[in-house]
């Protein structure tokens, strides 16, 4: 047996438990397929989620539904101007018996965090979400503590609402391994929805598969063939966002401020195989890199004051990309 074959068995078998759990979160979410599987490269790939979508649209309920079928601790705070650092990693409380200081943890302390419309807080407690992201770990005065694994951060932003808001900084918005945009349903799916929600009887998802197996998955992403050719595809792609001009994409030139910074190509890279691990491969088509493209770079990619003028959008920008990069 090569070691190609070896790879792809081994994936057939690890990745089984893929239909399983999409199929119990889907007895209680409707549509949102795309959504549902970028929630999972997140998890497979310990990369984080910036969701973005009006509301109403089963953000909060697809994320405890996953939590519900993983048999994870889900925890929801909602962001507010009035929040504080504290109020997320926790802090030190006084011990009238004992005369000291013992840590009471905050809600961050959980494997799915959802940091609802994390645009409504203040630059600090952005700031302390966005630490424990990047270390994995707290500190609470002296004390330093690792988050246990599975952890992922699903961010959610509300695009039509900016009043009262602080826009999350370009630095920090690079944290996110994808920014998925959430839309409507079609009108089938609204219509199940509403039978759903209307009716008498209560949808829930049951435990499928365990923490176990999922951080056992994450390991077997790593292991999934990419093809030096789709690597050289993927660092085409990044290119042309930073020099448009050098791969024949001169209307480009004035639209894109910044181009996609390195972490664009190391988690295009990883999102790719984990799509092809969704789809119980052992290795990588170019097909997997155009499809998880658009949500690895639409957050990456600054667009200038003309590109705004022009109501140009980033996803506009890629798609011109991706169609001029040639496929290997």
């Amino acid at each position: 047996m090569t070691e190609m074959e070896k790879i792809q068995e081994l994936v057939e078998k690890e990745s089984r438990f893929v239909d399983k759990l999409l199929g119990e979160v889907s007895k209680v979410i409707v549509g949102q397929r795309r959504m549902m599987e970028r929630i999972l490269v997140g998890l497979l790939c310990k990369g984080h989620i910036l969701l973005e979508g009006v509301p109403g649209l089963a953000k909060t309920l697809t994320i405890k539904t996953f939590c519900d079928s993983i048999n994870v601790k889900f925890q929801r705070i909602q962001f507010t101007p009035d929040l504080l650092p504290a109020d997320i990693i926790g802090t030190l409380i006084y011990d009238q018996r004992t005369g000291n200081f013992i840590p009471k943890k905050g809600p961050i302390f959980a494997n799915l965090i959802l940091a609802d419309e994390i645009n409504r807080a203040p630059a600090k407690v952005q700031s302390a979400l966005l630490e424990a992201m990047q270390e994995r770990q707290i500190t609470i005065g002296e004390g330093t503590y690792k988050l246990e694994e599975p952890f992922l951060v699903l961010a959610t932003q509300n695009p039509i609402e900016q009043e009262g808001t602080y826009p999350l900084p370009e630095a920090q918005v690079d944290r996110f391994m994808l920014k998925v945009l959430v839309g409507y349903p079609k009108k089938e799916e609204e219509k199940e929805i509403m039978e759903r929600m209307t009716g008498t009887a209560s949808v829930s998802a049951s435990p499928v598969i365990s923490s176990d197996e999922l951080l056992n998955a994450r390991g077997i992403i790593s292991q999934v063939y990419i093809d030096p050719k789709i690597k050289d595809y993927i660092l085409e792609i990044v290119f042309a966002s930073r020099y448009p001009n050098d791969y024949g994409l001169k209307d480009l030139e004035g639209l894109i401020s910044w181009g996609a910074s390195p972490r664009a190509s190391i988690y295009l890279n990883l999102a790719s195989r984990a799509h092809a691990f969704l789809r119980h491969r052992g290795y990588v088509t170019p097909e997997d890199v155009k499809s998880i493209a658009p949500d690895v770079l639409r957050h990456r990619i600054l667009l200038s004051y003309e590109a705004e003028a022009e109501e140009i959008t980033s996803d506009d920008v890629i798609k011109q990309i991706l169609e001029k990069i040639e496929v290997p």
